[in-house]
């Protein structure tokens, strides 16, 4: 059932706890809470970085519930994370959460960004950022994904 009411918003501080919980729920490249902290990502160190601009974002809430979100790094230009729960997908969220961030992150001077997605063409990410003009880079991050990146057109 798709849902009736949907809004996006920038991410504020207090987004980070849903954010974590969120992040072990999505169908495919889930992390758990437990893995997150492994990492040292926590709600803490997630909403401190929210709250300092370091981590910009925007969130989507459906019925007033959690969604997804996506996260940037507004020093580098990264997109972070792109997070959807399984019953949200198809539907253009995932789509118009990236657009906000490319946007943001565009509007700091990037004039390239970049992302680790799936080297595998089954998994959906694969899929959806190079129908939106994502490249291959050639480069592996350290997580072993493929480094794909959006370029600004010269002139905008």
């Amino acid at each position: 059932m798709k849902p009736t009411h949907i809004s996006l918003s920038p991410a504020v501080s207090g987004d980070a706890t849903d954010c974590v919980a969120l992040r072990g729920r999505t169908r495919e490249n889930a992390v758990s809470e437990a893995r997150l902290r492994e990492l040292g990502i926590t709600a803490g160190s997630w909403g401190a970085d929210i709250a300092s601009g370091v981590l910009p974002g925007y969130v989507c809430r459906a019925e007033g519930l959690l969604a997804g979100y996506c996260f940037g790094d507004a020093r580098t230009g990264e997109v972070v994370v792109l997070a959807l729960l399984p019953e949200y997908e198809g539907i253009g969220i995932g789509r118009r959460l990236l657009e906000q961030m490319v946007q943001h992150l565009r509007s700091l001077g990037h004039g390239r960004l970049f992302l680790g997605c799936s080297a595998d063409p089954a998994v959906r990410s694969y899929g959806f950022y190079r129908h939106l003009g994502w490249r291959a880079t050639g480069e592996t991050d350290a997580l072993g994904d493929q480094v794909l990146e959006l370029l600004m057109p010269e002139g905008q």
